[in-house]
Protein backbone atom coordinates (compact mmCIF):
# COMPACT_ATOMS: atom_id res chain seq x y z
CA UNK A 1 0.00 0.00 0.00
CA UNK A 2 2.87 2.53 0.66
CA UNK A 3 3.59 1.93 -2.59
CA UNK A 4 0.28 3.37 -4.17
CA UNK A 5 0.26 6.05 -1.83
CA UNK A 6 3.88 7.33 -2.71
CA UNK A 7 2.15 7.38 -6.31
CA UNK A 8 -0.77 9.27 -5.67
CA UNK A 9 1.23 11.85 -3.75
CA UNK A 10 4.02 11.97 -6.07
CA UNK A 11 1.40 12.36 -9.43
CA UNK A 12 -0.63 14.84 -7.50
CA UNK A 13 2.35 16.94 -6.29
CA UNK A 14 1.99 19.79 -8.85
CA UNK A 15 -1.49 20.21 -8.72
CA UNK A 16 -2.75 20.16 -4.95
CA UNK A 17 -1.49 20.95 -1.97
CA UNK A 18 -0.06 18.70 0.31
CA UNK A 19 -3.23 18.81 2.78
CA UNK A 20 -5.74 18.42 0.01
CA UNK A 21 -3.10 15.40 -1.04
CA UNK A 22 -3.50 13.61 2.40
CA UNK A 23 -7.45 14.28 2.39
CA UNK A 24 -7.56 12.34 -1.22
CA UNK A 25 -5.31 9.80 -0.37
CA UNK A 26 -7.54 9.56 2.76
CA UNK A 27 -11.06 8.98 0.56
CA UNK A 28 -9.52 7.22 -1.86
CA UNK A 29 -9.03 4.28 0.08
CA UNK A 30 -11.88 4.72 2.43
CA UNK A 31 -14.28 4.65 -1.03
CA UNK A 32 -12.17 1.82 -3.31
CA UNK A 33 -10.57 -0.36 -0.13
CA UNK A 34 -13.12 0.21 2.63
CA UNK A 35 -10.21 1.08 5.12
CA UNK A 36 -10.58 4.11 7.71
CA UNK A 37 -6.95 6.06 8.59
CA UNK A 38 -6.43 3.42 11.34
CA UNK A 39 -6.70 0.63 8.85
CA UNK A 40 -4.31 2.49 6.45
CA UNK A 41 -1.69 2.46 9.66
CA UNK A 42 -2.20 -1.29 10.22
CA UNK A 43 -2.25 -2.08 6.83
CA UNK A 44 0.59 -0.23 5.52
CA UNK A 45 2.50 -3.10 4.35
CA UNK A 46 -0.05 -4.40 2.76
CA UNK A 47 -0.28 -5.47 -0.87
CA UNK A 48 -3.20 -3.61 -2.88
CA UNK A 49 -4.83 -5.87 -5.22
CA UNK A 50 -3.87 -5.38 -9.26
CA UNK A 51 -7.48 -3.97 -10.01
CA UNK A 52 -7.61 -1.66 -7.03
CA UNK A 53 -4.06 -0.20 -7.98
CA UNK A 54 -5.59 0.58 -11.66
CA UNK A 55 -8.66 2.59 -10.23
CA UNK A 56 -6.12 4.24 -8.45
CA UNK A 57 -3.97 5.64 -11.55
CA UNK A 58 -7.36 6.13 -13.20
CA UNK A 59 -8.45 8.32 -10.33
CA UNK A 60 -5.14 10.40 -10.18
CA UNK A 61 -5.01 10.72 -13.77
CA UNK A 62 -8.73 12.55 -13.64
CA UNK A 63 -7.40 14.43 -10.48
CA UNK A 64 -4.75 15.77 -12.13
CA UNK A 65 -7.27 17.14 -14.88
CA UNK A 66 -9.15 19.06 -11.66
CA UNK A 67 -12.04 16.97 -11.76
CA UNK A 68 -13.31 16.93 -8.50
CA UNK A 69 -13.09 13.44 -6.75
CA UNK A 70 -16.70 13.25 -5.54
CA UNK A 71 -17.73 12.85 -9.28
CA UNK A 72 -14.60 10.20 -9.58
CA UNK A 73 -15.92 8.12 -7.03
CA UNK A 74 -19.79 9.32 -7.00
CA UNK A 75 -19.50 9.88 -3.04
CA UNK A 76 -19.89 13.05 -1.20
CA UNK A 77 -19.78 13.19 2.86
CA UNK A 78 -21.94 15.67 3.99
CA UNK A 79 -23.77 15.80 8.14
CA UNK A 80 -22.22 12.41 8.48
CA UNK A 81 -23.96 10.55 5.71
CA UNK A 82 -22.61 9.90 2.16
CA UNK A 83 -24.00 10.53 -0.79
CA UNK A 84 -24.31 9.73 -4.08
CA UNK A 85 -23.35 12.71 -6.57
CA UNK A 86 -23.08 13.01 -10.46
CA UNK A 87 -22.12 16.16 -12.49
CA UNK A 88 -26.19 16.93 -12.83
CA UNK A 89 -25.74 17.62 -8.92
CA UNK A 90 -23.75 20.22 -6.99
CA UNK A 91 -21.36 18.64 -4.50
CA UNK A 92 -22.80 19.57 -1.24
CA UNK A 93 -20.47 22.13 0.94
CA UNK A 94 -18.99 22.20 4.21
CA UNK A 95 -20.92 25.46 5.16
CA UNK A 96 -24.18 24.17 3.88
CA UNK A 97 -24.06 21.33 6.87
CA UNK A 98 -24.64 24.85 9.13
CA UNK A 99 -27.78 25.26 7.09
CA UNK A 100 -29.27 21.85 8.76
CA UNK A 101 -27.78 23.07 12.09
CA UNK A 102 -29.48 26.08 11.91
CA UNK A 103 -32.75 24.25 11.12
CA UNK A 104 -32.77 21.29 13.77
CA UNK A 105 -31.67 23.54 16.72
CA UNK A 106 -34.65 25.74 16.15
CA UNK A 107 -37.28 22.83 15.43
CA UNK A 108 -37.57 20.31 18.07
CA UNK A 109 -41.33 19.30 17.87
CA UNK A 110 -42.32 16.72 16.18
CA UNK A 111 -44.22 16.18 12.78
CA UNK A 112 -43.43 19.07 10.71
CA UNK A 113 -43.71 19.64 7.09
CA UNK A 114 -41.02 20.80 4.86
CA UNK A 115 -40.50 21.94 1.41
CA UNK A 116 -36.44 22.22 0.48
CA UNK A 117 -36.69 24.29 -3.03
CA UNK A 118 -33.63 23.30 -5.55
CA UNK A 119 -32.82 19.70 -3.77
CA UNK A 120 -29.98 18.51 -6.12
CA UNK A 121 -28.93 15.62 -4.46
CA UNK A 122 -31.23 15.70 -2.03
CA UNK A 123 -28.79 16.29 0.49
CA UNK A 124 -30.92 18.99 2.75
CA UNK A 125 -34.10 17.36 2.76
CA UNK A 126 -32.98 13.66 3.31
CA UNK A 127 -30.55 15.18 6.42
CA UNK A 128 -33.64 17.05 7.60
CA UNK A 129 -35.71 13.88 6.87
CA UNK A 130 -33.06 11.85 8.86
CA UNK A 131 -32.58 14.85 11.91
CA UNK A 132 -36.05 16.41 12.55
CA UNK A 133 -38.75 14.20 14.61
CA UNK A 134 -41.32 12.45 12.66
CA UNK A 135 -41.10 15.30 9.90
CA UNK A 136 -43.02 15.40 6.63
CA UNK A 137 -40.35 16.44 3.99
CA UNK A 138 -40.43 17.39 0.10
CA UNK A 139 -38.50 18.51 -2.06
CA UNK A 140 -38.14 20.13 -5.76
CA UNK A 141 -35.63 20.81 -8.65
CA UNK A 142 -36.22 21.76 -12.08
CA UNK A 143 -33.48 18.65 -13.25
CA UNK A 144 -35.16 15.53 -14.02
CA UNK A 145 -31.60 14.20 -13.10
CA UNK A 146 -30.78 16.23 -10.27
CA UNK A 147 -34.31 14.15 -8.90
CA UNK A 148 -33.15 11.01 -9.86
CA UNK A 149 -29.98 11.24 -8.32
CA UNK A 150 -32.36 12.25 -5.16
CA UNK A 151 -34.58 9.50 -5.13
CA UNK A 152 -31.49 7.35 -5.28
CA UNK A 153 -29.94 9.02 -2.20
CA UNK A 154 -33.49 8.88 -0.41
CA UNK A 155 -33.82 4.72 -1.46
CA UNK A 156 -30.39 4.12 -0.39
CA UNK A 157 -30.40 6.11 2.79
CA UNK A 158 -34.06 4.39 4.18
CA UNK A 159 -35.42 8.22 4.25
CA UNK A 160 -38.93 9.11 3.00
CA UNK A 161 -38.92 12.32 1.01
CA UNK A 162 -41.49 13.14 -1.41
CA UNK A 163 -39.41 14.55 -4.73
CA UNK A 164 -40.72 16.39 -7.91
CA UNK A 165 -39.58 18.31 -10.78
CA UNK A 166 -40.29 21.79 -10.74
CA UNK A 167 -39.53 24.96 -11.64
CA UNK A 168 -39.71 27.62 -8.67
CA UNK A 169 -39.65 30.17 -11.06
CA UNK A 170 -42.83 29.33 -12.37
CA UNK A 171 -44.21 27.35 -9.80
CA UNK A 172 -47.64 27.89 -7.65
CA UNK A 173 -48.15 26.86 -4.38
CA UNK A 174 -50.20 23.86 -3.75
CA UNK A 175 -52.83 23.96 -0.45
CA UNK A 176 -50.44 22.23 1.37
CA UNK A 177 -48.40 24.43 3.55
CA UNK A 178 -45.05 23.82 4.92
CA UNK A 179 -43.73 25.07 8.74
CA UNK A 180 -40.52 25.21 7.15
CA UNK A 181 -39.02 26.28 3.48
CA UNK A 182 -35.65 25.78 2.93
CA UNK A 183 -33.13 26.31 0.17
CA UNK A 184 -29.54 26.64 -1.44
CA UNK A 185 -30.40 28.40 -4.93
CA UNK A 186 -28.26 29.18 -7.43
CA UNK A 187 -26.64 32.59 -5.60
CA UNK A 188 -23.14 33.12 -7.65
CA UNK A 189 -23.59 36.30 -10.04
CA UNK A 190 -22.32 35.46 -13.53
CA UNK A 191 -19.45 38.08 -13.13
CA UNK A 192 -17.66 35.97 -10.15
CA UNK A 193 -16.72 33.37 -12.56
CA UNK A 194 -13.91 34.02 -13.50
CA UNK A 195 -12.50 34.02 -9.58
CA UNK A 196 -13.65 30.19 -9.42
CA UNK A 197 -11.51 27.28 -9.12
CA UNK A 198 -11.63 25.31 -13.12
CA UNK A 199 -12.64 22.04 -11.23
CA UNK A 200 -16.17 24.02 -10.07
CA UNK A 201 -16.43 25.87 -13.33
CA UNK A 202 -15.07 23.01 -15.83
CA UNK A 203 -17.33 20.21 -13.76
CA UNK A 204 -20.26 21.43 -11.62
CA UNK A 205 -23.65 22.82 -13.02
CA UNK A 206 -23.87 26.02 -14.05
CA UNK A 207 -27.95 26.19 -13.70
CA UNK A 208 -27.45 25.34 -10.00
CA UNK A 209 -24.70 28.23 -9.79
CA UNK A 210 -24.82 30.83 -11.42
CA UNK A 211 -27.66 33.80 -11.68
CA UNK A 212 -27.60 36.90 -13.94
CA UNK A 213 -25.61 40.11 -12.79
CA UNK A 214 -29.02 42.24 -13.67
CA UNK A 215 -30.73 40.04 -11.42
CA UNK A 216 -28.51 38.14 -8.67
CA UNK A 217 -32.18 37.73 -6.16
CA UNK A 218 -34.02 36.24 -8.93
CA UNK A 219 -34.21 32.74 -7.30
CA UNK A 220 -34.65 34.40 -3.60
CA UNK A 221 -37.78 36.79 -4.91
CA UNK A 222 -39.82 33.91 -6.47
CA UNK A 223 -38.87 31.47 -3.40
CA UNK A 224 -39.93 34.27 -1.35
CA UNK A 225 -42.94 34.75 -2.99
CA UNK A 226 -43.79 31.90 -2.68
CA UNK A 227 -42.96 31.00 0.84
CA UNK A 228 -45.82 33.91 1.37
CA UNK A 229 -48.48 31.62 0.55
CA UNK A 230 -46.81 28.47 1.53
CA UNK A 231 -45.79 28.78 5.01
CA UNK A 232 -47.85 28.56 7.74
CA UNK A 233 -48.40 31.23 10.28
CA UNK A 234 -44.87 31.47 12.21
CA UNK A 235 -43.39 29.42 9.50
CA UNK A 236 -40.08 29.79 8.95
CA UNK A 237 -37.70 30.67 5.59
CA UNK A 238 -34.42 29.45 5.24
CA UNK A 239 -31.77 30.42 2.64
CA UNK A 240 -27.96 30.11 1.98
CA UNK A 241 -27.19 33.49 0.73
CA UNK A 242 -24.05 34.80 -1.44
CA UNK A 243 -22.32 36.95 1.21
CA UNK A 244 -21.77 39.48 -1.22
CA UNK A 245 -25.50 40.35 -1.40
CA UNK A 246 -26.67 39.91 2.35
CA UNK A 247 -28.16 43.32 2.28
CA UNK A 248 -29.64 42.80 -0.37
CA UNK A 249 -31.47 39.59 0.80
CA UNK A 250 -32.30 41.29 4.00
CA UNK A 251 -33.88 44.02 2.05
CA UNK A 252 -36.01 41.54 -0.04
CA UNK A 253 -37.35 39.96 2.38
CA UNK A 254 -38.05 42.55 5.29
CA UNK A 255 -40.27 44.07 2.11
CA UNK A 256 -41.80 41.48 1.48
CA UNK A 257 -43.19 41.28 4.92
CA UNK A 258 -42.02 38.75 6.81
CA UNK A 259 -40.26 38.64 10.24
CA UNK A 260 -37.93 38.49 12.30
CA UNK A 261 -35.46 38.61 9.36
CA UNK A 262 -31.91 37.31 10.46
CA UNK A 263 -28.27 37.35 9.41
CA UNK A 264 -26.20 34.11 10.20
CA UNK A 265 -22.27 33.63 10.01
CA UNK A 266 -20.81 30.23 8.56
CA UNK A 267 -17.32 29.21 10.04
CA UNK A 268 -15.72 31.22 7.71
CA UNK A 269 -17.23 34.47 9.84
CA UNK A 270 -18.98 34.91 6.16
CA UNK A 271 -22.60 36.19 6.22
CA UNK A 272 -23.56 33.00 4.47
CA UNK A 273 -27.59 32.25 5.55
CA UNK A 274 -30.68 34.32 5.85
CA UNK A 275 -33.57 33.32 8.07
CA UNK A 276 -37.39 34.77 8.72
CA UNK A 277 -40.66 33.95 10.12
CA UNK A 278 -44.46 34.47 8.41
CA UNK A 279 -46.43 36.81 10.25
CA UNK A 280 -48.52 34.63 13.02
CA UNK A 281 -52.04 35.50 12.20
Amino acid sequence: MKANISKIRNGLADVYPKQEIDAMVRIIFEQLMGYSTVDMVLRADSEVPGFISAKIDDVVERLRRKEPIQYILDDAYFYGIHFHVTPATLIPRPETEQLIDLIVKRHTASDLSVLDVGTGSGCIAIALARSLRFASVSAIDISPDAIAVAERNARELKAKVRFAVADILTAVPHKEQYDIIVSNPPYIADSERNAMESNVLDYEPHTALFVPDDDPLCFYRAITQYALTALKPGGRLYFEINPRFADDTVRLLTDSGLQQVELHRDYTDRLRFATAMKCRE
